[in-house]
């Protein structure tokens, strides 16, 4: 026995015509949800006890800008932490002094942890 199209389409408007109506005649709407109780905001949480902002601790940071290029210094009890150089074109790079204090070392980020490889699949 062979079904056509037509015979198979008249079959399943049948179908769903029964099922919507099937699905009226059993009820109304499902009752809503409960509304959710009263909500208020939290109070503030205060700072924790004998911490407060250490001056001495907060990095001095000097933007020096010239020729298109930006030198930024960061110092933390006047010892220099780092340098972050951005050229007018390229990346910008970061340098690290050595214990003695001299500018040793360059770096394109201050990231020390695990390096994996990444490769650019797209880029607009």
């Amino acid at each position: 026995m062979t079904i056509t199209r037509a015979a198979l389409c008249l079959a399943v408007a049948v179908f769903l015509q029964t099922a919507s109506a099937t699905a009226l005649a059993q009820g109304s709407a499902p009752p809503p949800p409960p509304l959710p109780p009263k909500l208020e905001p939290l109070p503030e949480i205060p700072p924790p006890p004998g911490v407060a902002g250490d001056t001495e601790l907060e990095p001095q940071v000097t933007i020096v800008k010239k020729e298109g290029e930006t030198v930024e210094q960061a110092r933390v009890n006047g010892r220099l932490v780092w340098v972050k150089v951005t050229p007018r074109h390229g990346k910008p790079y970061f340098l690290i002094p050595d214990g003695d204090g001299n500018v040793a070392l360059r770096r394109d980020s201050l990231d020390t942890g695990l390096k994996v490889p990444l490769w650019l699949l797209f880029e607009f």
